[in-house]
């Protein structure tokens, strides 16, 4: 990065500007415009709507480097390394089964099967606590914070959306 260089402007890292790799420690490093960098950090702009594309690269200081507009457009390593990396940082259980979906008073109550097992998520208004971000992905999230989600509720098994009927 250049002396002159306004903190302010967005910079768009294009392919070939940046190449990232894993360190034998296991950090995520690179090296942008011919510059080495032995630990990165990554953030998407926009971590519900664009899951691949935006991503900021940053200092461990937390300053951008660049913005990655889409990881298919970095080299096969590169794209897995920052898919791994936005992996750890975004962990978000993926819901295999929905059990049950529930109102009871002013809660609504799902048992779900998620990639980690069985879980209980309890809301108290679905449009604040269900977010639907089109080709059927939803992401829930309950009064503790707690958060998992659907990749496409279409792609559920029959009960699963029965039981999502009410919802959707």
């Amino acid at each position: 990065m250049s002396e002159n260089h306004d903190l302010y402007d967005l910079r768009i890292l294009k392919s070939g500007e940046a190449i990232f790799s894993r360190s034998p420690g296991g950090v995520l490093q690179g090296v942008i415009d011919g510059t080495p960098y032995e630990e990165l950090t990554v953030y998407r702009a926009f971590p519900i709507r664009y899951t691949a594309q935006y991503i900021s690269i940053r200092t461990p200081k937390g300053d951008e480097l660049g913005i990655i507009a889409d990881l298919n457009e970095l080299d096969e390593e590169s794209r897995r390394e920052l898919s791994r990396e936005l992996d750890y940082r975004y962990f978000l259980p993926k819901v295999l089964r929905v059990e049950s979906v529930k109102q009871r008073t002013d809660l609504w109550i799902w048992e779900v099967e998620t990639t980690l097992g069985p879980t209980r998520i309890t809301m108290r208004n679905l449009h604040e606590y269900v977010q639907f971000h089109g080709d059927g992905r939803m992401v829930l999230t309950d009064l503790n914070g707690k958060r998992c989600e659907i990749t496409d509720w279409r792609s559920l098994d029959a009960h699963s959306r029965k039981q999502l009927a009410d919802v959707i």
